[in-house]
């Protein structure tokens, strides 16, 4: 029986196969490299994929381009008798799949041919649909610049909000998409980060295993992701067999090159819940600014990294836990520290490293590195293979960035072209600012130890944080837009694109605003840039029956052109460096300028006149509705689907968008006289005072009250409060390093918590302490 129920088939005259005797189209082109040149032997590939399916018991469609793993499972399952195997094999591919058929943004199936028809599910009875899809492999290419973008892996446990997203994801979504404007040859990776303490406690919170409680919430991540158009080359988890296989070699090689160390360390061990603590399951003070919720291994207050908090607390069961020995490997980060510094110091002076990341690495680097503890005795986790350690568990901070090398291998087998290719690949790294110390200080010398030609970072980017109107996000306290909500407010996804980039915490803490995002929408996108645009494409219909016309430049026409020309450049730059929020800035002054332009020649009443003031009118027109072709171009990185839109209207040629940008960066006019355009329409919608207020009001959260309008903020007495925390503080630790009685420590401690309160409430804040809003760990 055949799969291919219909199947039309598309081929390039270029596609030829130039080693035949006699050149050939053909039909399919594999990933192994074979070619498949008839519809026969599609059907026969297709079939024997369907059969194998069957026998899998997968349900699942049957498609023909993983064949080649496929011939290997049945190799193993039918002549080897390892079919409890088959599954590793099948694995990448069909992850692969998986992803490249959710992006659905193109045409090709296998990057080379149209591919249009049906298949026969031999697991569901049914003939499925095959939609055309896009399906290319990247990897380093001779001569090209080859960038490898990374953000940081969204931890698991929880839905991330606005924050979150322009400080990871989408700050290298839109470097990435002008990446691929600009020629380079990208590969964008990320994934759940889903192995660790913060998703057990959620499993528990949640009644599931820590296995569903990954699945559940990596598909909330991918549809948010999805929904905000982040286009990933492959997003992927940690939770998969290439991250262990990855991570244990990593740390055996760490650990044959004399760079772990074995010591026992005293570590809070839970007599009720009978387990060791790990950092997430015990809260106390911190030993530095006496914060009062300070978790084990870091203060969310002051961000200092801690080895244990005062007054420790089980999280599970608020039992006082008591002290027991536990062995325990480290990292020996001061015998790699000469080798740090020496990679620090040409990777932070050659590349692209923000300010704060430079910063905060030299601020441990300055302190002197300690050792590192990279296991935990927990039961979620990459097991470590060392038989002396086999009840424990890599640290998250060891585990998770080799995520990124999983991730990649599950993305294709031949990942070390990428991460072992220092020489032809520039790594990016996109993070908030909380994660620099373990890409730019852990991570490396996990890689640096294991002396294998590792890919390090040639480029940190970090922003600061996004807060949430004049506080921080709080999922409990319903505060703040998450992105499973932005997607419920009606406004689309490009519009919150734009406005996360405008306000993106480049340099300094930024704040997300419902009346600013309003504003910005009605004046910058409404008011601005689809007024320029709109009115360009609209001369050209309503003036010249929809045809480019022919454009006699004068002096005032080149002067624009010239000041168009500067901008670009300037937006380039800025963009080369990942001056993101800057370089949007240029995209708008060239509607401004676009706009004045057309104001003071004012087509509509030239195209009245004489023949020379129509000619006017048609020069007028046809520069503009080609400078609202560079700003598509340009808009790509921030709106991909207004971009894609303004063309669609224009009509514009593909080459638009592949010539902009690369060579020189010279403004090319792209539309010459005749060209037609499509249908013109606006682009965006106001956002009306009544709509943003009741948005305001629905993401304002339920127990938030503002207290300083209430009672009114008193600064005297803040001051003298602050100064009695100080206090209260010191007492609290001279006690603690007396060893006093714990009733006596206790009591003091509530009086610590009580001015602090106090505190909270004559500054005008909530007395209720609000959790750190990047916090990823």
């Amino acid at each position: 029986m055949c799969c291919l129920s219909k199947c039309y088939l598309f081929v390039f005259p270029e596609r030829v196969v130039p080693f035949l005797s006699r050149p050939a189209l053909p039909a399919l082109l594999l990933t192994s490299g074979l070619h498949l040149f008839s519809p026969n032997a599609i059907c026969r590939s297709s079939c024997f994929f369907g059969l194998l399916l069957d026998l899998m018991s997968f349900n699942f469609c049957s498609f023909f381009f993983v064949q080649p793993a496929l011939l290997q499972s049945l190799h193993m399952a039918v002549l080897q008798g390892k079919g409890s195997e088959v599954s590793k094999v099948l694995q990448g591919s069909l992850n692969y799949m998986e992803q490249s058929l959710s992006k659905g943004n193109t045409p090709y199936l296998t990057g080379v041919h149209l591919v249009y028809g049906t298949f026969f599910s031999y697991s569901t009875g049914s003939v499925c649909p095959l939609t055309p899809y896009l399906f290319p492999i990247s990897l380093p290419q001779q001569g090209k610049r080859n960038l490898l973008v990374t953000s940081a892996l969204p931890y698991v446990n929880n839905v991330p909000h606005l924050g979150n997203i322009i400080g990871c994801v989408l700050s290298a979504d839109a470097f990435s998409r002008y990446g691929r404007l600009r020629g380079w040859n990208m590969l964008y990776v990320c994934g759940t980060d889903e192995y660790g303490t913060a998703t057990e406690n959620k499993a528990r919170e949640e009644g599931l295993t820590p296995q569903q409680i990954c699945d559940k919430y990596h598909a909330i991540h991918s549809s948010i992701y999805k929904w905000f158009q982040i286009d990933f080359d492959f997003f992927g988890r940690t939770t998969t067999e290439k991250q262990t296989e990855i991570a244990q070699n990593i740390f055996w090689k760490v650990h044959q090159h004399g760079f772990l160390l074995e010591d026992t360390v005293e570590q809070l061990r839970c007599e009720n819940c009978k387990r060791f603590l790990a950092d997430r399951f015990v809260e106390g003070i911190c030993p530095h600014c006496s914060y009062p919720e300070a978790r084990g291994d870091q203060c969310d207050k002051c961000g200092r990294l801690i080895n244990a908090v005062e007054n420790p607390q089980c999280k599970v069961c608020r039992q006082t836990p008591v002290v027991r020995s536990s062995k325990h490997l480290f990292l020996d980060l001061p015998k790699l520290e000469a080798q740090l510094e020496q990679w620090l110091d040409k990777s932070t002076s050659t590349g692209d490293w923000t300010a704060n990341a430079k910063q905060i690495t030299r601020s441990w680097l300055r302190d002197g590195l300690k050792p590192r503890c990279i296991t935990r005795d927990l039961r979620w986790g990459t097991p470590v293979p060392h038989p002396d350690f086999k009840e424990k568990v890599f640290y998250v901070w060891f585990d998770a960035p080799i995520g990124y090398l999983s991730i990649t291998a599950n993305y294709t087998d031949q990942w070390e072209k990428w991460w072992k290719n220092p020489s032809q690949v520039e790594l990016y790294n996109f993070m908030a600012k909380d994660n620099v110390p373990f890409h730019s200080v852990v991570f490396p010398c996990s890689l640096l130890g294991a002396q294998d030609n590792y890919t390090l970072v040639n480029h940190l980017i970090a922003t600061e944080y996004l807060n949430y109107e004049d506080t921080k996000f709080s999922k409990s306290r319903g505060v703040g837009v998450f992105g499973d909500m932005a997607m419920d407010t009606g406004i689309p996804p490009d519009v919150w694109r734009f406005y996360l980039l405008y306000v993106r915490p480049e340099g300094q803490d930024s704040a997300f605003s419902w009346a600013d995002m309003a504003l910005k929408n009605n004046s910058e996108l409404l008011n601005n840039l689809g007024n320029f645009i709109n009115r360009a494409g609209m001369f050209v219909t309503k003036f010249f029956e929809g045809s480019v016309p022919a454009m006699e430049l004068q002096q005032e026409d080149k002067k624009l052109l010239a000041l168009v020309g500067w901008e670009l450049q300037q937006y380039i730059q800025l963009m080369d460096k990942v001056k993101i929020r800057d370089a949007l800035r240029h995209i708008l002054n060239i509607s401004r300028h676009g706009n004045q332009y057309i104001q003071v020649n004012e087509p509509w009443k030239k195209i009245k006149g004489g023949e020379t003031e129509k000619q006017r009118a048609g020069t007028v027109t046809g520069v503009s509705v080609n400078i609202a072709c560079l700003l598509s171009v340009m808009l790509l990185p921030y709106m991909p689907a207004v971009s894609q839109t303004i063309r669609d209207q224009l009509n514009a040629p593909q080459s638009c968008v592949n010539t902009m940008l690369q060579g020189t960066g010279t403004f090319v006019c792209c539309l010459s006289a005749g060209h037609r355009i499509g249908t013109v329409s606006p682009l965006f919608q106001k956002l009306e005072v009544d709509q943003i207020e009741a948005l305001k009001k629905r993401f304002g959260g339920q127990q938030v009250l503002d207290v300083a309008s209430v009672n009114g903020a008193d600064p005297e007495k803040a001051k003298q409060l602050t100064q009695a925390v100080a206090e209260q503080g010191e007492k609290v630790r001279a006690l603690k390093a007396q060893k006093a009685e714990k009733a006596v420590i206790t009591a003091e401690v509530a009086k610590l918590l009580d001015l602090k309160k106090q505190l909270a409430v004559a500054e005008g804040k909530s007395a209720e302490p609000a959790p750190q809003k990047g916090k990823k760990k």
